[in-house]
C-alpha cells in the first residue's frame, strides 16, 4: 500500500528530536499494523502535491495548529486538491484538522465550539459499525486536542462515532473518504507538552482534566487498524 501523507503544520523544534514530525508519528503507529505500507509525505503549507493522482492508494491529510477557516493561500489550495480527489473517488483519510477541512471542502461547516478546548484522552462511541470495524468493542479511547468542531456535515457525509463533547467524531463519505477528530498517531508524552505548552490558552480546570487522563489505555494502533482495512476495502 502507498500512503502519501499531506503535511499541514511543523511539530515544535524542541520536540522534534524525541517525538518526530507529524508524518513520523502517522508511520510509526501504521507500521505496528503492516510493516509494508509506503510513505511519502508531500507539504501543503508549501504547495507540494502528487502529480500523478493515480501513484498513491490513499492521501491522509493530518493535524495542525491552523483552523480550517483561516484566510490561507495554503488552505484554499488543500481543499482544492481534497474537492479532486472526491472527484476522482480517490481514497482521503482526515485527522483532526484534515478531519475538519474535508467537511468544509465538501460543503459542511466548521466552527470554534461553545463546548471549548477537548485535550487528552476521549471515549468516542460508534452509533454505526461499518465493515472496516473490527466488531469489537463500539468505544475507542483516542487522543484529542481540538477547540474547532465540525458544526454540519456535507451532504451524503455519514457520521459513525462521536461524544458527548463531538458529536461528528467519526465520519464517512461513500467508500472513499473516512476522518477522525482524534490523532491515533499521538502518544501521551507528547499529548503533555502540547497541554502544558496552551495552558493559558485552554485553560487550568480542562488542562488537568486532560493531564489525568493520559494514563488511560489508548486504541490507537486499532484506529490505525481501521484505516488501513478502509484503504484496502
Amino acid at each position: 500500500m502507498r500512503l502519501a501523507i499531506l503535511k499541514t503544520d511543523y511539530v515544535r523544534t524542541e520536540w522534534v528530536q524525541e517525538f518526530g514530525e507529524y508524518p513520523d508519528m502517522f508511520e510509526t503507529v501504521f507500521r505496528k499494523c503492516d510493516p509494508s505500507i509506503f510513505f511519502q509525505t508531500f507539504d501543503s503549507q508549501l504547495s507540494e502535491y502528487p502529480v500523478d493522482l493515480d501513484e498513491f492508494d490513499a492521501y491522509l491529510i493530518t493535524g495542525s495548529k491552523s483552523s480550517v477557516y483561516d484566510k490561507e493561500l495554503w488552505i484554499d489550495k488543500l481543499m482544492e486538491f481534497v474537492r479532486e480527489l472526491h472527484a476522482k473517488k480517490k481514497n482521503v483519510i482526515g485527522i483532526c484538522f484534515g478531519h475538519q477541512l474535508v467537511a468544509e471542502a465538501l460543503g459542511g461547516k466548521v466552527q470554534k465550539s461553545p463546548k471549548g478546548w477537548g485535550v487528552g484522552v476521549h471515549t468516542h462511541s460508534f452509533s454505526e459499525i461499518p465493515k472496516w470495524h473490527d466488531s469489537q468493542s463500539h468505544d475507542f479511547k483516542i487522543l484529542v486536542s481540538h477547540q474547532d468542531q465540525i458544526i454540519s456535515n456535507p451532504v451524503g457525509m455519514k457520521v459513525l462515532a462521536g461524544s458527548e463533547f463531538c458529536e461528528n467524531a467519526v465520519c464517512q463519505l461513500d467508500n472513499h473518504i473516512l476522518t477522525f477528530q482524534g490523532h491515533p498517531e499521538f502518544v501521551p508524552d507528547y499529548s503533555r507538552e502540547i497541554i502544558g505548552f496552551r495552558k493559558e490558552m485552554i485553560g487550568e480546570r480542562v488542562c488537568q482534566v486532560g493531564l489525568d487522563s493520559l494514563s488511560l489505555e489508548l486504541d490507537s494502533v486499532r484506529v490505525a487498524s481501521w484505516i488501513i482495512n478502509f484503504i484496502k476495502n
